[in-house]
């Protein structure tokens, strides 16, 4: 780190985020953080008191960029909800299985760290479901979709598609024929929320 930049929580997470990738989360320390940023440890600990809450940070971190993404297809007011739905499914599928693909050490690191995780995944998961929740209830509204409590629908949605952005299934997410299964499942779930 050059002397004249400040050390933020950002800066550290971004090493930190380097560091996991460099050494895998059974190696990465707090010491290698610090020294990728050319600072004490106790710099990195008067940001994150502890490793576990640098982790968790970490974790967040990255669950809050597809959560950040997402939301910008859900505040599409122009679009019919459907069209939102089938735009979020598919912004989902597509960026878990690019963080898988794209940067497989790091998926795997964060495969680690989100089973460790305190609050980050729950967090994440309700942030998506509250998301599904918003686009169920315009499709209400609209008079799109039939659903009693969107809530509860949007909850069965995320579950129906868990196999397309659960990192659990990500060794099927390149196989063949998983586009068209893919498609199967978001049309069955749509056909539904119609009352079709």
């Amino acid at each position: 780190m050059a002397p004249s930049e400040t050390l933020t929580a950002e800066r550290i997470l971004e090493a930190t985020e380097e560091v996991l990738r460099r050494h895998g989360p059974a190696k990465a320390t707090v010491v290698d953080v610090a020294r990728a940023l050319g600072v004490s440890h106790g710099s990195v600990y008067r940001h994150f008191r502890t490793k576990a809450a640098l982790r968790e940070a970490v974790t967040k971190r990255w669950l809050d960029r597809t959560s950040q993404e997402l939301a910008g297809i859900v505040a599409e007011q122009e679009r019919d909800p459907e069209q939102r739905l089938r735009a979020w499914l598919r912004a989902l599928f597509d960026a878990k299985r690019r963080k898988a693909g794209h940067d497989p050490e790091l998926f795997a690191t964060y495969m680690v760290l989100t089973r460790e995780s305190g609050e980050a995944v729950p967090e994440h998961i309700a942030d998506l479901t509250s998301q599904l929740t918003d686009i169920v209830r315009a499709g209400l509204d609209a008079g799109t979709f039939t659903a009693t409590d969107p809530a509860v629908t949007a909850r069965a949605v995320f579950q129906a598609t868990g196999r397309f952005h659960d990192p659990c299934y990500a060794d099927e997410w390149e196989a063949p024929g998983v586009e068209a299964e893919y498609e199967a499942v978001v049309d069955l779930v749509v056909r539904g929320l119609r009352g079709a």
